[in-house]
Protein backbone atom coordinates (compact mmCIF):
# COMPACT_ATOMS: atom_id res chain seq x y z
CA UNK A 1 0.00 0.00 0.00
CA UNK A 2 1.26 3.47 -0.98
CA UNK A 3 0.05 6.80 0.40
CA UNK A 4 -0.10 9.73 -2.01
CA UNK A 5 0.71 13.31 -1.02
CA UNK A 6 -3.04 14.00 -0.76
CA UNK A 7 -3.37 11.32 1.92
CA UNK A 8 -5.16 8.73 -0.24
CA UNK A 9 -3.99 5.14 -0.13
CA UNK A 10 -2.86 3.55 -3.40
CA UNK A 11 -2.20 -0.11 -4.00
CA UNK A 12 0.58 -1.41 -6.22
CA UNK A 13 -1.69 -1.68 -9.29
CA UNK A 14 -2.72 1.98 -9.03
CA UNK A 15 0.91 3.03 -8.66
CA UNK A 16 1.83 1.08 -11.81
CA UNK A 17 -1.11 2.53 -13.74
CA UNK A 18 -0.20 6.05 -12.60
CA UNK A 19 3.35 5.51 -13.80
CA UNK A 20 1.98 4.28 -17.16
CA UNK A 21 -0.11 7.44 -17.54
CA UNK A 22 2.93 9.64 -16.78
CA UNK A 23 5.01 7.80 -19.39
CA UNK A 24 2.21 8.07 -21.96
CA UNK A 25 1.86 11.81 -21.31
CA UNK A 26 5.60 12.43 -21.75
CA UNK A 27 5.97 10.30 -24.90
CA UNK A 28 2.77 11.64 -26.46
CA UNK A 29 3.63 15.26 -25.75
CA UNK A 30 7.18 15.05 -27.11
CA UNK A 31 6.39 12.97 -30.19
CA UNK A 32 3.35 15.00 -31.26
CA UNK A 33 5.24 18.26 -30.76
CA UNK A 34 8.02 16.91 -33.01
CA UNK A 35 5.44 16.06 -35.69
CA UNK A 36 3.98 19.57 -35.44
CA UNK A 37 7.46 21.12 -35.74
CA UNK A 38 8.18 19.01 -38.83
CA UNK A 39 4.89 20.12 -40.39
CA UNK A 40 5.66 23.80 -39.78
CA UNK A 41 9.28 23.46 -40.93
CA UNK A 42 8.80 21.48 -44.16
CA UNK A 43 6.94 23.15 -47.03
CA UNK A 44 6.90 19.81 -48.84
CA UNK A 45 4.95 18.14 -46.02
CA UNK A 46 2.49 21.04 -45.89
CA UNK A 47 1.81 20.76 -49.64
CA UNK A 48 0.81 17.10 -49.39
CA UNK A 49 -2.84 16.23 -48.84
CA UNK A 50 -2.18 13.62 -46.08
CA UNK A 51 -0.48 16.40 -44.11
CA UNK A 52 -3.92 17.88 -43.33
CA UNK A 53 -5.13 14.61 -41.80
CA UNK A 54 -1.90 14.19 -39.84
CA UNK A 55 -2.12 17.79 -38.60
CA UNK A 56 -5.69 17.25 -37.41
CA UNK A 57 -4.72 13.97 -35.73
CA UNK A 58 -1.72 15.62 -34.07
CA UNK A 59 -3.82 18.45 -32.63
CA UNK A 60 -6.35 15.95 -31.26
CA UNK A 61 -3.58 13.94 -29.62
CA UNK A 62 -1.92 17.04 -28.17
CA UNK A 63 -5.15 18.37 -26.69
CA UNK A 64 -5.95 14.95 -25.25
CA UNK A 65 -2.47 14.79 -23.74
CA UNK A 66 -2.59 18.26 -22.21
CA UNK A 67 -6.23 18.43 -21.08
CA UNK A 68 -7.53 14.93 -20.38
CA UNK A 69 -4.64 12.68 -19.43
CA UNK A 70 -3.41 14.77 -16.46
CA UNK A 71 -6.94 14.91 -15.04
CA UNK A 72 -7.24 11.14 -15.34
CA UNK A 73 -3.94 10.84 -13.47
CA UNK A 74 -5.34 13.06 -10.72
CA UNK A 75 -8.50 10.91 -10.68
CA UNK A 76 -6.45 7.74 -10.19
CA UNK A 77 -4.51 9.27 -7.31
CA UNK A 78 -7.30 11.35 -5.77
CA UNK A 79 -10.15 8.88 -6.32
CA UNK A 80 -12.24 11.82 -7.56
CA UNK A 81 -12.24 14.54 -10.18
CA UNK A 82 -10.55 17.80 -9.14
CA UNK A 83 -13.21 20.09 -10.65
CA UNK A 84 -16.93 20.61 -10.28
CA UNK A 85 -19.79 19.23 -12.34
CA UNK A 86 -19.64 21.92 -15.03
CA UNK A 87 -15.90 21.57 -15.46
CA UNK A 88 -16.25 17.79 -15.64
CA UNK A 89 -18.83 18.12 -18.40
CA UNK A 90 -16.46 20.29 -20.44
CA UNK A 91 -13.65 17.76 -19.98
CA UNK A 92 -15.97 14.88 -20.92
CA UNK A 93 -17.16 16.76 -24.00
CA UNK A 94 -13.56 17.27 -25.10
CA UNK A 95 -12.66 13.64 -24.51
CA UNK A 96 -15.57 12.35 -26.60
CA UNK A 97 -14.88 14.90 -29.32
CA UNK A 98 -11.11 14.34 -29.49
CA UNK A 99 -11.27 10.54 -29.39
CA UNK A 100 -13.94 10.43 -32.10
CA UNK A 101 -12.08 12.94 -34.25
CA UNK A 102 -8.84 10.98 -33.91
CA UNK A 103 -10.46 7.69 -34.96
CA UNK A 104 -12.10 9.26 -38.01
CA UNK A 105 -8.83 10.99 -38.95
CA UNK A 106 -7.13 7.58 -39.04
CA UNK A 107 -9.90 6.32 -41.30
CA UNK A 108 -9.42 9.36 -43.55
CA UNK A 109 -5.67 8.65 -43.76
CA UNK A 110 -6.40 5.07 -44.82
CA UNK A 111 -8.76 6.29 -47.55
CA UNK A 112 -6.04 8.63 -48.80
CA UNK A 113 -3.49 5.77 -48.95
CA UNK A 114 -6.02 3.53 -50.70
CA UNK A 115 -6.66 6.08 -53.44
CA UNK A 116 -2.92 6.80 -53.81
CA UNK A 117 -1.98 3.12 -54.21
CA UNK A 118 -4.99 1.66 -56.03
CA UNK A 119 -5.67 4.69 -58.28
CA UNK A 120 -2.23 6.33 -58.64
CA UNK A 121 -2.92 7.98 -62.01
CA UNK A 122 -6.07 9.75 -60.82
CA UNK A 123 -4.96 10.41 -57.23
CA UNK A 124 -4.34 14.15 -57.69
CA UNK A 125 -7.79 14.63 -59.21
CA UNK A 126 -9.61 12.49 -56.64
CA UNK A 127 -7.80 13.66 -53.51
CA UNK A 128 -7.26 17.41 -53.54
CA UNK A 129 -6.93 19.74 -50.58
CA UNK A 130 -10.59 20.63 -51.11
CA UNK A 131 -11.59 16.97 -50.85
CA UNK A 132 -9.45 16.54 -47.74
CA UNK A 133 -11.11 19.59 -46.17
CA UNK A 134 -14.56 18.10 -46.85
CA UNK A 135 -13.53 14.82 -45.19
CA UNK A 136 -12.16 16.71 -42.18
CA UNK A 137 -15.38 18.71 -42.06
CA UNK A 138 -17.34 15.48 -41.74
CA UNK A 139 -15.08 14.24 -38.92
CA UNK A 140 -15.70 17.49 -37.03
CA UNK A 141 -19.48 17.43 -37.57
CA UNK A 142 -19.62 13.77 -36.54
CA UNK A 143 -17.52 14.38 -33.42
CA UNK A 144 -19.32 17.56 -32.34
CA UNK A 145 -22.76 15.97 -32.85
CA UNK A 146 -22.23 13.00 -30.54
CA UNK A 147 -20.36 15.10 -27.97
CA UNK A 148 -23.09 17.75 -27.89
CA UNK A 149 -25.92 15.21 -27.59
CA UNK A 150 -24.19 13.48 -24.67
CA UNK A 151 -23.75 16.78 -22.82
CA UNK A 152 -27.28 18.03 -23.52
CA UNK A 153 -28.77 14.78 -22.18
CA UNK A 154 -26.50 14.90 -19.10
CA UNK A 155 -24.71 11.70 -20.11
CA UNK A 156 -21.28 13.08 -19.27
CA UNK A 157 -19.78 12.99 -15.79
CA UNK A 158 -17.06 11.55 -13.62
CA UNK A 159 -16.86 7.78 -14.03
CA UNK A 160 -15.12 6.05 -11.14
CA UNK A 161 -14.40 2.94 -13.21
CA UNK A 162 -12.21 4.92 -15.64
CA UNK A 163 -11.13 7.64 -13.19
CA UNK A 164 -12.07 10.30 -15.73
CA UNK A 165 -14.89 12.47 -17.00
CA UNK A 166 -16.51 10.56 -19.84
CA UNK A 167 -19.82 9.10 -21.01
CA UNK A 168 -21.76 8.21 -17.92
CA UNK A 169 -25.46 7.73 -17.17
CA UNK A 170 -25.72 9.69 -13.95
CA UNK A 171 -29.51 9.90 -13.93
CA UNK A 172 -32.05 7.40 -12.66
CA UNK A 173 -32.93 4.27 -14.59
CA UNK A 174 -35.83 5.91 -16.43
CA UNK A 175 -33.63 6.76 -19.43
CA UNK A 176 -31.27 3.79 -19.25
CA UNK A 177 -32.57 2.38 -22.54
CA UNK A 178 -31.85 5.65 -24.32
CA UNK A 179 -28.32 5.73 -22.92
CA UNK A 180 -27.69 2.12 -24.00
CA UNK A 181 -28.92 2.85 -27.53
CA UNK A 182 -26.83 6.03 -27.72
CA UNK A 183 -23.67 4.24 -26.50
CA UNK A 184 -24.08 1.35 -28.97
CA UNK A 185 -24.79 3.67 -31.91
CA UNK A 186 -21.92 5.96 -30.94
CA UNK A 187 -19.34 3.17 -30.85
CA UNK A 188 -20.77 1.52 -33.96
CA UNK A 189 -20.53 4.72 -36.03
CA UNK A 190 -17.13 5.67 -34.61
CA UNK A 191 -14.95 2.71 -33.63
CA UNK A 192 -16.59 0.01 -35.76
CA UNK A 193 -16.98 2.25 -38.82
CA UNK A 194 -13.34 3.39 -38.59
CA UNK A 195 -12.18 -0.22 -38.17
CA UNK A 196 -14.16 -1.36 -41.22
CA UNK A 197 -12.70 1.47 -43.31
CA UNK A 198 -9.18 0.69 -42.08
CA UNK A 199 -9.50 -3.02 -42.87
CA UNK A 200 -11.07 -2.48 -46.30
CA UNK A 201 -8.65 0.19 -47.51
CA UNK A 202 -5.41 -1.24 -46.11
CA UNK A 203 -6.19 -4.78 -47.26
CA UNK A 204 -6.75 -3.39 -50.76
CA UNK A 205 -3.42 -1.56 -50.46
CA UNK A 206 -1.75 -4.79 -49.31
CA UNK A 207 -3.21 -6.68 -52.28
CA UNK A 208 -1.78 -4.15 -54.74
CA UNK A 209 1.57 -4.10 -52.94
CA UNK A 210 1.84 -7.89 -53.08
CA UNK A 211 0.96 -7.85 -56.78
CA UNK A 212 3.77 -5.38 -57.50
CA UNK A 213 6.20 -7.37 -55.33
CA UNK A 214 5.31 -10.50 -57.28
CA UNK A 215 6.04 -8.78 -60.58
CA UNK A 216 9.37 -7.50 -59.27
CA UNK A 217 10.22 -10.97 -57.95
CA UNK A 218 9.53 -12.54 -61.35
CA UNK A 219 11.79 -10.03 -63.08
CA UNK A 220 14.49 -10.56 -60.47
CA UNK A 221 14.37 -14.34 -60.79
CA UNK A 222 14.55 -14.11 -64.58
CA UNK A 223 17.60 -11.87 -64.24
CA UNK A 224 19.26 -14.28 -61.80
CA UNK A 225 18.68 -17.17 -64.20
CA UNK A 226 20.29 -15.26 -67.07
CA UNK A 227 23.28 -14.25 -64.97
CA UNK A 228 24.83 -17.67 -64.73
CA UNK A 229 28.20 -16.40 -63.50
CA UNK A 230 26.76 -14.31 -60.68
CA UNK A 231 28.44 -14.80 -57.33
CA UNK A 232 26.40 -16.91 -54.84
CA UNK A 233 26.56 -14.16 -52.20
CA UNK A 234 25.01 -11.66 -54.63
CA UNK A 235 22.29 -14.14 -55.52
CA UNK A 236 21.59 -14.70 -51.80
CA UNK A 237 21.33 -10.96 -51.14
CA UNK A 238 18.84 -10.62 -54.00
CA UNK A 239 16.68 -13.41 -52.60
CA UNK A 240 16.82 -11.87 -49.10
CA UNK A 241 15.77 -8.52 -50.50
CA UNK A 242 12.80 -10.20 -52.18
CA UNK A 243 11.75 -11.65 -48.83
CA UNK A 244 12.14 -8.31 -47.03
CA UNK A 245 10.13 -6.54 -49.73
CA UNK A 246 7.24 -9.01 -49.34
CA UNK A 247 7.26 -8.64 -45.55
CA UNK A 248 7.60 -4.84 -45.48
CA UNK A 249 4.09 -4.09 -46.77
CA UNK A 250 2.53 -6.70 -44.49
CA UNK A 251 4.27 -5.24 -41.43
CA UNK A 252 3.09 -1.71 -42.24
CA UNK A 253 -0.53 -2.74 -42.75
CA UNK A 254 -0.44 -4.88 -39.61
CA UNK A 255 0.90 -1.91 -37.65
CA UNK A 256 -1.84 0.45 -38.86
CA UNK A 257 -4.70 -1.95 -38.07
CA UNK A 258 -3.05 -3.68 -35.10
CA UNK A 259 -2.35 -0.53 -33.08
CA UNK A 260 -5.89 0.71 -33.69
CA UNK A 261 -7.43 -2.53 -32.43
CA UNK A 262 -4.97 -3.04 -29.57
CA UNK A 263 -5.45 0.47 -28.17
CA UNK A 264 -9.16 1.12 -28.72
CA UNK A 265 -10.84 -2.30 -28.74
CA UNK A 266 -10.35 -3.12 -25.01
CA UNK A 267 -11.84 0.23 -23.97
CA UNK A 268 -14.80 0.03 -26.39
CA UNK A 269 -15.56 -3.57 -25.45
CA UNK A 270 -15.41 -2.63 -21.77
CA UNK A 271 -17.85 0.23 -22.35
CA UNK A 272 -20.28 -2.12 -24.10
CA UNK A 273 -19.94 -4.87 -21.49
CA UNK A 274 -20.54 -2.24 -18.81
CA UNK A 275 -24.04 -1.70 -20.21
CA UNK A 276 -24.95 -5.13 -18.88
CA UNK A 277 -25.09 -4.94 -15.11
CA UNK A 278 -24.80 -8.73 -14.91
CA UNK A 279 -21.07 -8.65 -15.80
CA UNK A 280 -18.85 -7.10 -13.09
CA UNK A 281 -15.81 -5.13 -14.25
CA UNK A 282 -12.69 -4.69 -12.18
CA UNK A 283 -11.89 -1.00 -11.52
CA UNK A 284 -8.24 -1.73 -12.25
CA UNK A 285 -9.16 -3.11 -15.66
CA UNK A 286 -11.32 -0.05 -16.39
CA UNK A 287 -8.37 2.28 -15.80
CA UNK A 288 -5.99 0.01 -17.76
CA UNK A 289 -8.35 0.00 -20.76
CA UNK A 290 -8.45 3.79 -20.53
CA UNK A 291 -4.65 3.92 -20.52
CA UNK A 292 -4.56 1.71 -23.62
CA UNK A 293 -6.86 4.16 -25.40
CA UNK A 294 -4.59 7.02 -24.32
CA UNK A 295 -1.52 5.15 -25.59
CA UNK A 296 -2.79 5.57 -29.17
CA UNK A 297 -1.97 9.27 -28.88
CA UNK A 298 1.64 8.31 -28.07
CA UNK A 299 1.96 5.74 -30.86
CA UNK A 300 0.28 7.71 -33.68
CA UNK A 301 3.28 10.03 -34.34
CA UNK A 302 5.51 7.00 -34.92
CA UNK A 303 2.96 4.96 -36.87
CA UNK A 304 1.91 7.72 -39.27
CA UNK A 305 4.79 10.20 -39.33
CA UNK A 306 8.13 9.93 -37.57
CA UNK A 307 9.10 6.52 -39.00
CA UNK A 308 8.60 7.74 -42.57
CA UNK A 309 11.67 8.83 -44.51
CA UNK A 310 10.29 12.29 -45.18
CA UNK A 311 9.77 13.09 -41.51
CA UNK A 312 13.08 11.52 -40.51
CA UNK A 313 14.85 13.65 -43.11
CA UNK A 314 13.05 16.75 -41.84
CA UNK A 315 14.02 15.94 -38.24
CA UNK A 316 17.64 15.48 -39.35
CA UNK A 317 17.60 18.83 -41.17
CA UNK A 318 16.18 20.58 -38.11
CA UNK A 319 18.77 19.03 -35.80
CA UNK A 320 21.63 19.87 -38.18
CA UNK A 321 20.39 23.43 -38.50
CA UNK A 322 20.14 23.85 -34.72
CA UNK A 323 23.59 22.33 -34.17
CA UNK A 324 25.09 24.46 -36.93
CA UNK A 325 23.58 27.61 -35.44
CA UNK A 326 24.87 26.63 -32.00
CA UNK A 327 28.30 25.99 -33.49
CA UNK A 328 28.30 29.39 -35.21
CA UNK A 329 27.24 31.12 -31.99
CA UNK A 330 30.00 29.33 -30.08
CA UNK A 331 32.56 30.35 -32.70
CA UNK A 332 31.33 33.94 -32.57
CA UNK A 333 31.59 34.00 -28.77
CA UNK A 334 35.09 32.53 -28.86
CA UNK A 335 36.10 35.11 -31.46
CA UNK A 336 34.74 37.98 -29.37
CA UNK A 337 36.49 36.64 -26.27
CA UNK A 338 39.74 36.37 -28.23
CA UNK A 339 39.49 39.95 -29.46
CA UNK A 340 38.75 41.15 -25.91
CA UNK A 341 41.84 39.35 -24.62
CA UNK A 342 44.04 40.94 -27.32
CA UNK A 343 42.70 44.42 -26.55
CA UNK A 344 43.26 43.96 -22.83
CA UNK A 345 46.81 42.69 -23.44
CA UNK A 346 47.62 45.61 -25.70
CA UNK A 347 46.24 48.02 -23.15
Amino acid sequence: IWISEWGYTMDAAEVIVSFMVVVIIIVSLLSNVVVLICFLYSAEIRKQVPGLFILNLTFCNLLMTVLNMPLTLVGIINKEHPGGGGFCQIVGFLETFLTTNAMLSMAALSIDRWIAVVFPLSYHSKMRHKDAAIMLGYTWVHSVSFSTVSVCLSWVGYHQLYASCTLCNGRAYNNRTQFVVFTVVFHALTFLLSLIVLCFTYLKVLKVARFHCKRIDIITMQTLVLLVDIHPSVRQRCLEEQKRRRQRATKKISTFIGTFVLCFAPYVITRLVELSSAVPISPHWGVVSKCLAYSKAASDPFVYSLLRNQYRKTCTDIINRVLKRSSLNSSRIRGENGRSTIIQTAA
